[in-house]
């Protein structure tokens, strides 16, 4: 057999769903693919069952050499979840504000060569680490690489998403894959990163690594040398990567919201401010880092502005403090809602109760295991997935009107963690409108969603915002992502203001 990887009449199920059918998919020596595809069209699904990590349900996967996987086959999957990584080196959301967290958490460097150090002591003993198997030529060539070197010694708690991104990738790399699987690994990513990460991709290609990457049509690397393109869990195209239209996965049928969805989300449930919020000379530090160094940013009701900055610019923690996630924001100076921080009437809960927020650490430790019905819900009253309040009618229906208005309301009955990573997203973004806040706050909302799924997205939240009782805080790295009803920006960069 010449191939490298070949997958004959392959079926999978998840759970009680067929997600793929009739994959007969062949990957020969020297050839690097692309899968694209629309959101729920078997995309990640694929990817985990080339490196072993779903049963298939039908047919045979045959590889073009006899090491196991394990040894051979590295996934960087879209999630980045870091307890997976480093056990319990990292548990829920917030964590990564927590200075305390930072400075018990490993460095990059450790995590890396697997020298993550124990908490406390055994049996009162200290306890010696194993040697690491990484040497330290290589540790520095993937480093530098990813443009990881500078942060080697950094917790990797406090890496941005970006930055965390890289390591991932790094960790793999430093098995020396036969093959490497990356699920949306441009999500996320700053332009800088995003080179970095094709000048990469372009030096393992040409070292013999075998390259497939689920993408979008609009971000295919260059050592790409075949594009699969799936639909509905089948292949509906299979070429090189010379016979690629580029066109979008899908065409537009959904551009513009029913208007008869959007009425109860007209004006929001509070409007008693003239401020959404004033924040005076912000600073956090993690030890000697300074993350934000006297950020100072005022916004007036219905305004809308986009937050900008490369990786690492201190965007999230920014953020953090106004979602009341970290705990420096008690050392800081600022009004949200026109009520003085810590004020009377302006509780952890009271100021949540008026945010509605998505980002990429709420997707990661977001409980998988509860319903989409509770998953939106639980927007209601700032929970994770789990309440124990009784819904009123009106909330209910709410519900209900904000999974028809995201095209989620087919999934209601469903677990969170039975849909793709693009229809876990727009679930979430449904949890952030469903009590109609005044503030939202969307921190890469765009992550992991198909072109369709962006276009109308942004018709929604253009409709949603279309009112100068709504404010719009709205973060990504694609300028084409951002709606057209953001007119004011703010540019971070190495924690401090540089232009808005």
């Amino acid at each position: 057999m010449n191939h490298a990887i070949s997958l004959q009449q392959v079926a999978v199920r998840k759970y009680e769903s067929v997600v793929l059918s009739d994959i007969t998919w062949n990957i020969k020596p020297g050839e690097n693919w692309a899968v694209i595809g629309p959101n729920g069209s078997g995309k990640t699904i694929l990817l985990d069952i080339i490196a072993g990590k779903w049963p298939l349900w039908k047919g045979k996967i045959y590889y073009g050499w006899d090491e196991p996987l394990r040894e051979t086959v590295e996934l960087v999957s879209n999630d980045y979840s870091f307890n997976r990584i480093v056990n319990a080196g990292a548990e829920y959301y917030q964590q990564r504000f927590h200075a305390y967290e930072a400075e018990r958490a490993p460095t990059l460097r450790a995590v890396l060569t697997n020298q993550l150090k124990p908490v406390g002591t055994v049996d009162d003993k200290s306890v010696t680490l194993a040697p690491s198997k990484v040497t330290e030529e290589n540790l520095n060539r993937i480093a530098s690489l990813l443009s990881l070197t500078h942060l080697l010694d950094h917790p990797f708690v406090t890496l941005s998403n970006g930055e965390t991104r890289r390591m991932l990738l790094a960790k793999s790399l430093l098995k020396n894959p036969k093959v490497l699987l990356l699920d949306n690994a441009f999500s996320g990513l700053d332009v800088h990163s995003r080179e970095v990460l094709r000048n990469a991709l372009t030096e393992l290609a040409a070292s013999g690594v075998i390259i497939i990457i689920a993408t979008t049509a609009t971000e295919i690397p260059p050592c790409i040398t075949h594009v699969l393109e799936l639909k509905e869990g089948k292949i509906d195209h299979a070429a090189p990567i010379e016979q690629f239209s580029g066109q979008s996965e899908t065409k537009n049928s959904h551009t513009q919201p029913d208007p008869v969805k959007l009425k109860n989300l007209e004006q929001p449930a509070f409007t008693d401010f003239e401020y959404a919020l004033d924040m005076r000379n912000i600073r956090v530090k993690y030890g000697e880092e300074v993350i934000l160094n006297g950020v100072n940013w005022k916004i007036a009701k219905g305004e809308k502005w986009a937050l900008s900055g490369p990786n690492g610019s201190g965007k999230s923690t920014l953020l953090s403090i106004l979602t009341a996630d970290n705990p420096q924001r008690f050392a800081n100076d600022y009004d949200l809602f026109d009520q003085k921080r810590g004020g009377i009437g302006a509780s952890i809960w009271d100021i949540k109760q008026k945010i509605g927020h998505v980002s990429p650490e709420l997707h990661l430790y977001f409980p998988r295991n509860t319903s989409v019905f509770k998953t939106i819900a639980s927007g209601f009253f700032d929970a994770t997935g789990v309440f124990f309040r009784k819904l009123t009618d009106k909330q209910i229906e709410r519900v209900h009107e904000v999974a028809e208005l995201l095209h989620v309301h087919d999934l209601l009955e469903k677990d969170f963690s039975q849909l793709s990573k693009g229809q876990q997203r727009m679930v979430l973004l449904a949890r952030a409108l469903v009590k109609n806040p005044p503030l939202l706050i969307l921190d890469e909302p765009c992550q992991g969603l198909d072109t369709e799924a962006i276009d109308y997205f942004k018709s929604v939240i253009n409709a949603v915002c279309d009112s100068d009782q709504r404010t719009l805080i709205y973060v990504s790295h694609y300028p084409n992502e951002i709606p057209s009803c953001v007119t004011k920006y703010l540019k971070l960069e190495k924690g401090n203001v540089v232009a808005g």
